[in-house]
Order: structure tokens, then sequence, then C-alpha cells
């Protein structure tokens, strides 16, 4: 039997053991339901093909006010891009600390408001009120319902052997970007302060929205993209053993060819972090049919986003495999993310690291 992990997600075995068996009625119109490498799920309501996607709202004063708001907002977007389908309702509740303000929820509130009216989405319905015992930066959770066609929307079963993977910005961006948001000076003073500054801009690449519809703007299923996944927690390897299982597939991938931001492998090596297991909001992977990359890619581009080919789907059996440096291995689940520990670790000895003390 699997156990829990230390810290962070369920791992894909304990999802399988404990979760999975027990998903209440069961009903024919649940189109995508829950499972490990899917971040959306999509019934039919009325012949229409409708996402729902539900996560913590995770405010961290610490990043900002004006930051930690639109983080929080772009996470809940993000999965509900995933599924193909463009977000149109948001329900939140949240559950606040007493320490908090009005000035601040107010701040917080102006930049929830003004990321959903830039996205086209609504915000229907909700519960705010600060109380005894909650701290940040789980301070509620929050639904993001989209909306569409049943023919616009993609999943694991629209996976193919041959599919192209396309992985976008490259490993570890949640991780450098909150390292950098938090550890300026400490940056600063290991790389010096144009890094630093440079680093900063990481923080806002934390989100999919832009990668996904533009990437199912050339089309979907058959025409275009089959899945799409937000690489958060263990990252790209993660991500991918992820969508490969769901879709139950093999995959190859190269390595070499993903990309990757600049500073982020200097950031990874000095706070001890694999990038490629790291969390990675605003990575998105995504398969496509294989005459439908380069489409894509150029999609992307037009947005400026990092994109590139690094891999492909395999027939089931085939098994999961990484190619790095020109050798072949099983690409394996991290099962732990190695940024929580490395995080933390940081956080005991912010004031020293910061030059405060």
């Amino acid at each position: 039997m699997a156990e829990m992990p230390e810290i962070g997600k369920i791992s894909p075995d304990i999802f399988r053991e404990l979760i999975y068996p027990r998903l209440g009625a069961a009903s024919p119109d649940v189109l995508i339901g829950p499972r490990s490498g899917v971040d959306a799920a999509v019934v039919n309501l009325g012949g229409k093909a409708v996402s729902l996607t539900t996560d913590p709202v995770f405010i961290v004063p610490e990043y900002g006010w004006e930051r930690a708001a639109w983080f929080a907002i772009n996470i809940l977007l993000s999965d509900s891009v995933t599924s193909g389908l463009k977000p149109k309702y948001l329900t939140i509740d949240l559950n606040l600390p007493m320490g908090i303000t009005k000035d601040q929820l107010s701040l917080v509130w102006q930049v929830i408001h003004d990321q959903c009216a830039g996205n086209g989405v609504s915000i229907v319905t909700g519960h705010t009120a600060r109380y005894e015992n909650c701290g940040y930066p789980f301070v509620g959770g929050a639904t993001v319902i989209g909306e569409g066609e049943l023919n616009q929307y993609v999943g694991p079963e629209f996976v193919k052997p041959g599919d192209k993977i396309i992985i976008t910005k490259g490993p570890a961006i949640e991780a450098c970007g909150i390292f950098a948001a938090m550890f300026p000076g400490f940056l600063a003073r290991k790389f010096g302060a144009d890094f630093s500054r440079k680093a900063q801009d990481i923080f806002y690449k934390m989100s999919v929205v832009e990668d996904a519809l533009a990437a199912v703007s050339v089309g979907v299923r058959d025409n275009g993209v089959t899945v799409m996944h937000d690489a958060t927690e263990c990252g790209i390897w993660g991500g991918l053993y992820e969508i490969a299982e769901a879709a139950g597939m093999g995959v190859t991938i190269e390595k070499d060819q993903i990309v990757i931001e600049d500073g982020v492998k200097e950031i990874c090596a000095l706070f001890g972090i694999d990038p490629f297991a790291s969390i990675s909001e605003g990575t998105l992977l995504l398969t496509c049919r294989a005459h439908k990359a380069e489409a894509i890619l150029s999609a992307l581009a037009a947005k400026g986003i990092k994109a590139s080919v690094a891999g492909e789907i395999t027939p089931a059996g085939s098994g999961m495999k990484l190619v790095e440096n020109g050798q072949e291995k099983p690409l394996v689940h991290p099962q732990v993310d190695p940024f929580w520990k490395a995080f933390y670790n940081a956080l005991e000895k912010y004031d020293e690291l910061e030059g405060k003390k």
C-alpha cells in the first residue's frame, strides 16, 4: 500500500488507492472525471461541454499583496484552460485571517476582479469572512467553470501514439518565481543586481492561460491539441508521467530539447533542487497531432511564449522513457516535490539570506 507523501500533493498511487474508487454517484454526463494528470473535469450539461476545476485560494502576503492576488487567481484560471474551453464563471470562498485589513482585502479583490474581467470571467457567487484559526497562505477555495461545444474540449482519451509533446517555458517556473520574489537580496549577492531584477519577471510567467488558449486556437483533437496539463507539483517529470498514465500510453521525452528560461538553472542550483522535478505552475505540457505541432509552436511564439517539441507519445506497454545525453532511462514520477523542503529551509534562514542580520 502506498504511503502519504511527506508534504505536498498526494501521489498518483495514493489517488488510485483512496480517491479514485470513491467518486460518489456515477453519471453518464461526466465526460472527463477526476484522475491523476487531469486539471479540470468536463461534463455534458444540456448538450454543452462544461469544465470545472477547484483549487485553494493561495495568498502569500510576503510576495506583496498585488503579486499574491495575481498568483492566486492565475493558478485557478490556468487549471481551467487546460480543458480546452474558455473559463466563464468563478465561485470563490475566502476564509480570511483575523489580521487582514480592509485595505489589504480591497487590493486583493481588485486584482482578482481585474484578472477575471480581462479574461471574460464573471464572479457569480462566494463567501467572504474573517475567522479565528485561519492563516496564510490557504485562505479558502474557488471553482472556475468553463463552457464550450462538445467537440471543443480536450482530454486523455483523445491522445494517440505518435502525438508530439510540446512544453512551454521549461522547468521550475513557479519554484524560481517564488524564490526570486522572496529572496531578491540573496540572488543579488550571489549573481548580481541585474540577475535578481530579471529573475523577478519569472513570477509573472506563472500562468498557462495564454499558452493554452493560443495552442487550442490552432485546433483540437485530430486537428491539433489532444490533452493539456499544467506542470505544478513534481514539475515536468511528474506532469509527463501523469499525462501518459491518464492516457494509458507510453512516452519518450528528450531532456535536451526542453526549453529553459534564463536564470532557472542558477536559482535551482543555489537552492539545491532538481528543476525538472520542481513545481512549475506556468509550464504547459501538451500533446498534439504531429502535423499540427509547427502551427502550435508558431501560435505560441506569436504570444512571446518559449516552447519546443520535446518528445512523443508511444503505444501502450512501451513504457515511460527519458533520453538524456543520448542515454535512455526510465521516466520516474518524483513523488515528492523538492521545492517545499528547500523553500521552508530557506525561510528559516530568511534574515540571514536577505542580509537582515
